[in-house]
């Protein structure tokens, strides 16, 4: 290996383990906005198939999918009677 790039990979290093703690918060938030946003897809697409007997389709799209995995169960029936109202 080059000794020109053992003191670079070694600052590299340090300012990883530096720069870490000020990253895991973001990444925190960004997976529990995933995670929310998938908890949204499974309870539209599962209100989705109850409301087509009735007639009633809700969109998917970013909003709904962040309203109903934020807001949960609630959510969805905000989007529902919002829908039923406004279509």
């Amino acid at each position: 290996m080059d000794g020109k790039l053992i003191i670079p990979g070694i600052l590299g290093l340090l300012g990883l383990v530096l720069a870490g703690p000020f990253l895991a918060g973001p990444a925190k938030f960004v997976l529990r906005l995933a995670l929310c946003v998938l908890v949204g897809a499974v309870l539209l697409l599962a209100a989705n198939f109850v409301l087509a007997h009735f007639g009633l389709h809700i969109a998917i799209n970013p909003f709904t999918l962040l309203a109903a995995g934020v807001l949960q169960v609630p959510g969805v029936f905000l989007l529902a009677v919002l829908n039923y109202f406004f279509s």
